[in-house]
């Protein structure tokens, strides 16, 4: 079968499809034929060499790439693991240092980071949501926020982002909400109730929407110091990208938000696609071999939605 790995860490041109041998799943696993699997920044990062150089993995002679993952169940390891052959499943590869990820003809994955996928969406739109949405719920956990109270989402109109901004509405959070100001249709329509356009000073244009700051912040565009601005003093402050959290003035409870898969979430969050309350967005998708492409794409920036490699 097919799969996509790095030998060396360079540019896109370093990406390989290699032929590899078939997984088996051991006790406790599954696996999966893969349907759809999203390309996020950090197959980026892990391709490039900066997550090895950040101490976040070990070099190997081989590294496979690719988190999310959609497809159908073609064998089941020993055990009782809720799954059935031919199952419809979405879930996430989250460790770094494995030589075969997602984007692959097949993958193995523990039965714990696999849930039933979305029934009113394709395999295509349910790849785009696992590592995107657990990672948005996630940090709103680390909030702990209850509902009535406010909450500040960077990067709104991203793929975290955009989820971040529906799963806070469905706590019943208020949200303040920035991204590019061509995006605010979009963002309010994901249930944000007020709008900074990118470039304003924000902690200063959120506290004129809501007076003393938000009660926390979820930042999602790494904005660090300029988005803990607009938090009230004693406030909480969810940091996306590892390194990129601020120091915790004022009092603010700074944390990183550390994604681990999780199949009883993606259960809850494929419940919330099904309701309508919950918005995959997919840019595109491709041909596997066409990985170096979207590679070139999603560095270039722009999207708005995954882009998903279908094997």
């Amino acid at each position: 079968m097919r799969a996509v790995v790095i030998r060396s860490f360079g540019g896109p041109e370093v990406l390989e499809i290699a032929e590899v041998a078939m997984p088996v799943p051991g006790p406790g696993q599954v696996r999966i034929r893969v349907a759809a699997a999203a390309v996020h920044p950090v197959d980026l990062h892990t391709r490039s060499g900066g997550l090895a150089d950040a101490g976040l993995m070990v070099p190997r002679d081989v590294i496979g790439l690719g988190w999310d993952v959609a497809g159908t169940i073609d064998e089941i390891g020993s055990g009782d693991l809720g799954f059935a052959f031919g199952d419809e499943v979405f879930g996430l590869s989250d460790r770094l240092d494995v030589p075969l990820g997602t984007h692959a003809d097949h993958v193995v994955l523990d039965a714990t980071a696999v849930a039933h996928a979305p029934r009113t969406v394709s395999l295509i739109e349910a790849a785009a949501v696992p590592l995107g949405a657990l990672t948005a719920v996630q940090s709103l956990d680390l909030l702990a926020l209850t509902a009535g109270q406010t909450v500040l989402i960077t990067g709104a109109a991203g793929a975290v982002g955009g989820f971040a901004v529906e799963l806070a509405v469905a706590q019943g959070l208020r949200v303040a909400a920035t991204a590019h100001v061509e995006d605010e249709a979009l963002v309010r329509k994901l249930g944000a109730e007020w709008f900074v356009p990118r470039g304003a000073r924000l902690g200063e244009a959120v506290r004129a929407l809501v007076p003393g700051g938000v009660d926390g912040a979820v930042d999602a565009a790494s904005l660090g110091a300029e988005a803990l601005d607009a938090v009230r003093s004693a406030g909480v402050f969810a940091a996306v990208v590892g390194g990129a959290e601020p120091v915790g003035l004022r009092g603010i409870r700074v944390a990183n938000t550390w994604i681990r898969a999780d199949g009883r979430r993606l259960d809850e969050l494929a419940a919330l696609v099904d309701a309508g309350r919950l918005t995959p967005r997919v840019a595109d998708s491709l041909p596997l071999h066409l990985v170096a492409d979207a590679h070139h794409r999603l560095a270039a920036g722009g999207l708005r939605g995954r882009l998903v490699l279908v094997p």
